[in-house]
């Protein structure tokens, strides 16, 4: 091997550029710029003011965090659902005005007293709601002229009620501990901001309310096509907003017993900057609310800190607005180039040599010689399917095969002209196997391993398995599981192709050329999944030996054939049988002789082999040519060989027109027949074997004759 060669093998080999992208990946990277950005304001602060981390300093800073914690949440929920609400501020003085008249003066209980001022709160919230989700209205327009509007109304309660509010005094002790109670050291308003919050966190990702919220956000056509009450939705934001400002106002008044026209000004400025800055998208559907909490607590510390610096109110406003014009312009920036970044980094290229391509001209005495065997073979449900990636048969002789809209279809021996549905699942039906008793077992893509009783029974087996301690990727759950096989003891061994890509593009795994995919086995006796066989590459074409202590199967991109001792004396043991493959090995099964048949989806090609040593050159091509231009494999033709336990080719059928089964992802012996299967075909291939056993089936090899 050449020196550069041993160079760039191990470069990317130890260097591990795929966690760039793993990481730029996550759904929590959007929270790590707050983080950063709080981390630098405590360290600046802690540096310019003495005394900025005492414990006097936080426990006012406590308070009012508790107040803005109630705000943000529902300001949290209107942004999320697309919106925008100016008439925090006003709204806030509002609430504070009536809770000091209604509670302080009017000494009503607090029982009462509270959700009253909440309700006048949410009054103009629905106000809002109103205009903007049922009549369509601009909300920044909307809630900028209610905050006028709300603005007067205090104004003039302050004139008609101003000293009656100031004179008001509730000696109740539950008025006091809002004010200044404590429950180990933690301010109550923070307690009861933790607890909305909490709340808030509950509803927006695991309540249906949340979800819609979300959808609402992420696109109102949409949410209005899959049948979600987009007005009622959008309305109910701003009543939420409204109430939980009046909550917090409820604390303020406690806390201060004053009210004044500066009361809750610039307050939804601060909101809207603690919201943007915390990572609550300005378009909507992007955000949390621990985002949220992070920009509030960043904004309330700045706050904080000017003003113990002597700087004056306008000085800290124009700080202030300066922050909130750099999140913006983060937020839309990110917004915009995520995508592209995630794109330009995420995709990882390793180098990876195949050993020499072997020879496949025709009359060359390869075993892999070109032949025209398959030409004519026949089609089955020509036109009618779409994606049968397997097909398996039944003891009634019944053929069974996945669809790309989530069936699994059951065509009725023996001419199998008839179909049906036999169940609907959801996701794309993989690999098939039937156990002892009957039952049909499928891995789904996206979705996991699933098990079809006889009575159409769906239940779903394992979605996910033990994650790799040194994981970025949350390998726990599965992308693509693709196929499977059952051992005699009832363990299924099923594989993952890829840890890292989704069903849609598990071609661009291919790119990569690193071990990505691995083998889990589920275990009927705990119902456990855990994975027995990682780092492989695209793995495949699972099935056991009649021995039922060890199973074959093909890793795709690695264009090889592999043993593995699951049980016996030597569990454990791993040997390559075939190991230059000259196209890409997909499923396994058995043979009625004995031997094994294996689908070949497509085939290797110089360039793209030679394309693998040269990782820089896939990652440059990564990011400067559009994806559909991008080298990929040869997926255009396939073919079918036949090989013995010692990984001798015995036999190899070819398509040289590719017209009679273009793609080849599954074979299935089945009463001297070869049934093919295809991902990406609209037909299932026939093809009579000759000298083959009439009446062998997969069925009775595996689990013998049923009475």
């Amino acid at each position: 091997m050449a020196a550069s060669d041993t160079w760039t093998r191990w470069r990317y080999r130890y260097v591990p550029d795929h966690i760039i992208g793993e990481v730029l990946a996550k759904n929590w990277i959007d929270t790590l710029i707050p983080v950063v950005f709080l981390a630098g304001v405590l360290t600046f602060f802690s540096i310019e003011l003495p005394g900025f981390l005492s414990g006097s300093n936080l426990t006012d800073i406590a308070q009012i965090y508790g107040e803005y914690l109630i705000i943000i949440v529902g300001i949290t929920f209107v942004m999320m659902a697309g919106g925008i609400d100016l008439t925090v501020g006003s709204t806030f003085a509002f609430c504070n005005l009536a809770a000091l008249l209604v509670i302080n003066t009017m000494e009503v209980n607090l029982a009462l007293g509270i959700p009253a001022v909440m309700l006048m709160g949410g009054a103009i919230g629905l106000v809002n709601g109103l205009l903007i989700g049922y009549l369509g209205m601009r909300a920044f327009l909307t809630t900028l002229v209610m905050l006028i509007i709300v603005r007067a109304l205090v104004d003039q309660g302050l004139l008609d009620y101003g000293q009656t509010v100031m004179s008001g005094f509730n000696p109740s002790a539950a008025w006091e501990f809002m004010a200044i109670g404590h429950v180990y050291g933690i301010p109550a308003s923070l307690i009861v901001g933790g607890v909305v919050a909490l709340v808030g966190h509950i509803v927006l990702t695991r309540m249906r309310f949340g979800w819609h919220v979300m959808a609402v956000g992420g696109s109102r056509r949409s949410a209005y096509n899959a049948g979600i009450h987009v007005k009622r939705t959008v309305c109910a934001t701003y009543v939420l907003s409204g109430m939980l400002t009046g909550l917090a106002a409820t604390f303020y008044a406690a806390r201060l017993s004053s009210a004044g026209t500066d009361v809750g000004k610039g307050l939804e400025v601060t909101m809207l900057t603690a919201a943007v800055l915390g990572g609550i998208s300005l378009g909507g559907g992007r955000g949390s609310i621990v985002k949220a909490m992070l920009g509030a607590i960043i904004v309330l510390l700045v706050q904080n800190s000017l003003i113990r610096m002597g700087l004056s109110s306008g000085a800290s406003s124009l700080v202030l607005g300066a922050i909130l014009l750099l999140a913006v312009a983060i937020d839309v920036r990110w917004v915009k180039n995520r995508h592209k970044v995630l794109a330009r980094t995420y995709v990882s290229p390793t180098y990876f040599k195949l050993p020499p391509l072997p020879d496949t001209a025709e009359g060359s005495g390869s075993d892999y010689a070109l032949n025209d065997r398959l030409r004519g073979v026949e089609a089955i449900g020509l036109g009618e399917l779409d994606g049968p990636e397997d097909v398996i048969f039944d003891d009634e002789d019944d053929l069974y095969c996945g669809g790309r809209h989530g069936d699994i279809i059951r065509f009725s021996a023996p001419d199998y002209a008839r179909w049906e549905v036999f169940v609907h699942i959801g996701g794309h039906p993989l690999g098939m196997a039937f156990d002892r008793e009957g039952n049909l077992y499928s891995c789904v893509g996206g979705m996991g391993l699933f098990r079809i009783a006889p009575d159409r029974t769906v239940t779903k087996l394992s979605d996910e398995t033990n994650r790799s301690l040194l994981s970025v990727v949350d390998d726990s759950r599965l992308r693509l599981a693709d196929d499977l096989d059952i051992a005699p003891d009832g363990r299924v061994f099923f594989s993952e192709a890829t840890i890292r890509y989704e069903m849609y593009d598990w071609m661009v795994d291919a790119l990569e050329a690193r071990g990505n995919g691995r083998i889990i086995c589920w275990d009927p006796k705990d119902n456990s999944s855990r994975t027995v066989l990682p780092s492989l590459q695209l793995p495949n074409g699972i099935c056991v030996e009649p021995n039922g202590q060890s199973l074959l199967f093909a890793e795709t991109w690695g264009c090889r054939i592999t043993r593995w001792w699951f049980d016996g004396p030597n569990k454990g043991r791993k040997e390559v049988i075939i190991d230059n493959l000259p196209g890409y090995p997909d499923n396994i099964n058995r043979a009625s002789d004995g031997n094994f048949w294996c689908a070949l989806c497509g085939m290797r090609s110089p360039v793209f082999d030679l394309a693998l040593t040269m990782p820089s050159f896939r990652r440059r091509m990564v990011q400067k040519v559009a994806r559909d231009e991008w080298l990929y494999p040869n997926m255009n033709t396939g073919c079918v060989i036949k090989f013995d336990a010692d990984g001798n080719i015995l036999d190899v059928l070819w398509d040289l027109g590719g017209e009679a089964h273009p793609m080849i992802t599954s074979i299935r012996e089945h009463k001297g027949w070869l049934y093919l299967g295809g991902i990406y075909n609209n037909r299932i291939g026939r093809y009579r074997i000759p000298d083959a056993d009439p009446q062998w089936t997969s069925n009775a090899d595996y689990w013998g004759k049923r009475s």
